[in-house]
C-alpha cells in the first residue's frame, strides 16, 4: 500500500469538476484495494472565488456532489496538481496555486491550446510538468450543473526523458483510480493534433452559434469553415516542425462525430454564458505563428475578427 495521495484542482469549470468528481468517486475503491492509504481531492480558489462558491451545491449528470474547497492562502502542497482553468484565467491562477506546489508536486494542465505547459514550467519548474491533452470529452457546465456523456481520455507524455519516473508515478495513480489515459511517445504531436481540432470546432461553433452536429452537417458553411480553419493549423504545424497531415484532420473530424451531437464545446458555452473566450489561444496563436512563417490564414483571420465582435456584443 502506498502513502496518502493528495490531488488539488485549480478551476471549477467543466473539466475541473468532471475530473474532481471522477477521482473522488474512484478513490474509495482504490483505497479498498489497498492501492493507497488515503486519497483526498480539493479545489483551491482565491479568496473572492472561495466566498462566491462556498456552500453551493454541485450536480454532475443529475447527482449531487460533495466538493471540498480550500482558500489559496490555506492550501498545502499536493502530489498531483490539475490545472483546469480557462486559458484566459491562467496568469491570475498562478498565484492561486503557489501554496499547492513543492519539490515533489507533479503538475498537469488540461487547458486548451499549446502554451500552458510552458507558462507553468517557467513559474514552477519544467521538471514538474507532465504534458497532457484532454481529448474526446463533451462536458458542459452551466451554473453549477455539469453534464457529460463522454469523459474521453487523457493523453500524457514527457519532453524530457529525465522525467520518466515522474510520469510512471502519475500512471500508477491513474491505474489505481481507473482513469482512462494513454501514454504518448510524441506528446507534442498529440498536443498540436488537439489544438487543430479546437481551432476548428470551438471557434466555428461559437461564431455560428451551433453544436457538434451543426459543424458536421454537409454541405454547409459551418462545415467548410471547420475544415478550412483546421487545414491552416496543419500548415502552421508543419512550419513549426510538427508532422500533422490531412489524415490527422480526418481522424479528428471523426472524433467530433463520437460526441453528443447536441452538446457544444467550451467557446460556444462562453457565448451562451456571456464570458470572454479563449480566442487568443486559438486563432490568436495561429495568426501569430502564421506571420512568423509568412503563411496565409484567412479562415482564422475571419474567426478571430468575428469572435472579437461577438465578445464586444455580449460583454462590452
Amino acid at each position: 500500500m502506498k502513502n496518502n495521495y493528495k490531488v488539488s484542482i485549480i478551476g471549477m469549470g467543466a473539466l475541473g469538476m468532471m475530473y474532481g468528481s471522477f477521482i473522488t468517486e474512484h478513490a474509495e475503491e482504490a483505497i479498498a484495494k489497498k492501492k493507497f492509504n488515503n486519497i483526498t481531492v480539493d479545489f483551491v480558489l482565491d479568496e473572492q472565488r472561495y466566498e462566491r462558491n462556498k456552500g453551493k451545491e454541485i450536480t454532475c449528470n443529475g447527482k449531487k456532489k460533495a466538493v471540498t474547497m480550500t482558500k489559496a492562502s490555506e492550501a498545502t502542497p499536493c502530489d498531483l496538481l490539475i490545472v483546469a482553468t480557462k486559458a484566459t484565467g491562467l496568469e491570475a491562477a498562478l498565484a492561486t496555486m503557489e501554496n499547492c506546489v513543492d519539490d515533489h508536486t507533479t503538475i498537469i494542465s488540461v487547458l486548451n491550446g499549446i502554451t500552458s505547459e510552458e507558462i507553468l514550467g517557467e513559474r514552477f519548474g519544467k521538471e514538474k510538468i507532465i504534458y497532457t491533452v484532454a481529448q474526446g470529452m463533451d462536458a458542459m457546465k452551466f451554473g453549477n450543473q455539469l453534464n457529460y456523456s463522454n469523459m474521453g481520455k487523457l493523453c500524457i507524455g514527457i519532453v524530457d526523458p529525465k522525467l520518466e519516473d515522474r510520469l510512471q508515478q502519475v500512471e500508477e495513480f491513474f491505474d489505481a483510480i481507473q482513469m482512462s489515459y494513454v501514454e504518448e511517445k510524441d506528446i507534442l504531436y498529440r498536443m498540436w493534433s488537439k489544438f487543430m481540432l479546437n481551432v476548428g470546432v470551438n471557434q466555428t461553433c461559437m461564431v455560428y452559434n451551433t453544436n457538434y452536429k451543426g459543424v458536421l452537417t454537409t454541405p454547409s458553411e459551418e462545415n467548410r469553415m471547420l475544415i478550412a480553419a483546421m487545414r491552416e493549423v496543419v500548415a502552421v504545424a508543419n512550419a513549426e516542425g510538427i508532422g500533422l497531415t490531412e489524415k490527422d484532420l480526418s481522424e479528428y473530424v471523426r472524433i467530433i462525430g463520437t460526441l453528443n451531437p447536441t452538446s457544444v464545446p467550451s467557446m460556444a458555452q462562453d457565448r451562451i454564458n456571456g464570458k470572454r473566450s479563449e480566442v487568443e489561444s486559438f486563432a490568436g496563436t495561429v495568426r501569430r505563428l502564421a506571420r512568423k512563417h509568412d503563411i496565409y490564414v484567412p479562415a482564422n483571420d475571419y474567426l478571430y475578427e468575428r469572435i472579437m465582435e461577438i465578445e464586444r456584443e455580449i460583454i462590452g
